[in-house]
Parts: C-alpha cells; sequence; structure tokens
C-alpha cells in the first residue's frame, strides 16, 4: 500500500473531505496538523513547491495536491492506481 502524508488544519473542511474520502476507500494515511506551527507550515510549503492551501496530499511522496485534485484523480479513476503503488 501506498504511503499517503496529508498536511492539515483542524478547522478546514476541505481537510475532512480529503481525510473522508481516504477512509471511505480504506487507506491509511498520516495526518500532519500545521496548526500554529510555522515551521511545519514551511516544510509543506517547500514540499508542495508553494502551495500554501491546506490540505496538501503527498502519495509516495509525489505531491498530488489538494482536495480539489484528490477527486479529480477519483472521477478520473486513477487514484486507485495511484495508491495501489
Amino acid at each position: 500500500m501506498s504511503k499517503v502524508e496529508i498536511y492539515t488544519k483542524g478547522h478546514c473542511p476541505y481537510c475532512h473531505r480529503a481525510k473522508a474520502l481516504l477512509a471511505q476507500k480504506g487507506v491509511a494515511f498520516d495526518e500532519i496538523p500545521i496548526d500554529g506551527d510555522s515551521k511545519l507550515r514551511q516544510v509543506m510549503i517547500d514540499r508542495a513547491n508553494g502551495g500554501y492551501t491546506v490540505p496538501q496530499i503527498f502519495i509516495n511522496d509525489t505531491h498530488v495536491g489538494g482536495c480539489d485534485d484528490l477527486f479529480a484523480l477519483e472521477s478520473q479513476q486513477k487514484l486507485d492506481a495511484l495508491l495501489a503503488q
């Protein structure tokens, strides 16, 4: 199974939505909350090539993007293949 990491904030509805999709698919993921942690937020921005909104999602250390990007992969039937690697 793939290594999935998701940078989140507690109050973010897009974070909750992305986590719900992953949970629905039975995918284990590491949640990295960045609330109030400027150093961790900068790590996220660096890894996401400047992406500063949450969530920022990585599958096997490859930046997937945010919630909309995750759902786009799902609607294009490409998410399962990424998760199976």
